[in-house]
Formats: structure tokens, C-alpha cells, sequence
């Protein structure tokens, strides 16, 4: 997400995840302050790979948020 603009360059966007009337759904929201709204987005309620070596990373740097992650791949072993 691109933010050329912030007020207060020195705070960093962020994001939450909180969850959806259904049960199946997340609201992942996006927040940097003014003159910029929040942005939201519905995702299927699933546990995120958070270690670095698997895909998870979260940046701001040069006014552009950048948010990747990968959901847990559950593999079944017999």
C-alpha cells in the first residue's frame, strides 16, 4: 500500500485482524493515520506461517506498507 503523503512520517502504518460475524471470515484493516482512511479486507479465518524463512514479512520503507504472509499448510501423515 502506497503512502506518499503522511502527516507524521516518524509512525509507521499498521494492521489488525479481528474477527468476522462468520465465523469462516477475518477483517484484516490497514491503518496509517491522516489524511488517509483505513482500508479492510475479508479473509478466510486461517492461522498465518509467521516464520521469516516460510514467507511472513511486514515493512514500511520508502512511504510503501508491505504486508506478505503465507496460511499453515496442514499436511496429514499416516
Amino acid at each position: 500500500i502506497f503512502y506518499p503523503d503522511l502527516l507524521d512520517p516518524t509512525e509507521t502504518p499498521h494492521f489488525t485482524v479481528t474477527p468476522c460475524e462468520d465465523a469462516d471470515f477475518a477483517i484484516l484493516r490497514f491503518h496509517a493515520g491522516p489524511p488517509y482512511e483505513d482500508i479492510a479486507f475479508k479473509l478466510v479465518n486461517r492461522e498465518w506461517e509467521i516464520n521469516h524463512k516460510h514467507g511472513y514479512r511486514c515493512q514500511f520503507q520508502n512511504g510503501i506498507f508491505q504486508l506478505w504472509f503465507h496460511f499453515k499448510k496442514y499436511r496429514y501423515r499416516r
